[in-house]
């Protein structure tokens, strides 16, 4: 099991947030400047935590994240944030980030996912991955 936190501020931009151009008359998709920036940044502050052998294939993982935000007014740590990101686009993003960074095979093998968003002192995220044998 590997747990950590990476104090950062946390994107608000999310993977269904690409963006579309025409190229011969069909639809193209693509990652615009935040999400590349998003990508880059969830990347590098992953890569010193990652194992030192990726979960191989085929093997469950258990995922655990909380998103915390800076709580703006004191009486606001430790509440539920319930404003948009929506949980389940902020975790898709990170779970990408995690596959490149070398956790695991591929963000497939996630089969126990739990997401968490709320406010704090510190801005950061807290993660918990763990290979289910």
């Amino acid at each position: 099991m590997i747990s950590f936190f990476l104090p950062m501020k946390i994107p608000s931009v999310t993977s269904q947030q690409k963006r579309v151009c025409m190229i011969g008359g069909k639809p193209h998709h693509y990652d615009g400047a935040r999400l590349k920036a998003a990508r880059q940044e969830y990347t590098l502050r992953l890569l010193p935590h990652k194992p030192k052998e990726p979960i191989a294939a085929g093997i469950p993982v258990k995922l655990a994240v909380r998103f915390v935000y800076k709580a703006r007014r004191k009486k606001d740590i430790g509440t539920w944030k319930t404003t948009r990101p929506d949980t389940d686009n902020m975790i898709k993003l990170l779970k990408d980030c995690m596959t490149a960074a070398g956790f695991w095979h591929d963000d497939a093998q996630v089969v126990c996912e739990h997401t968490e968003k709320q406010f704090g002192e510190v801005e950061g995220i807290y993660l918990t991955v763990e290979a289910i044998v």
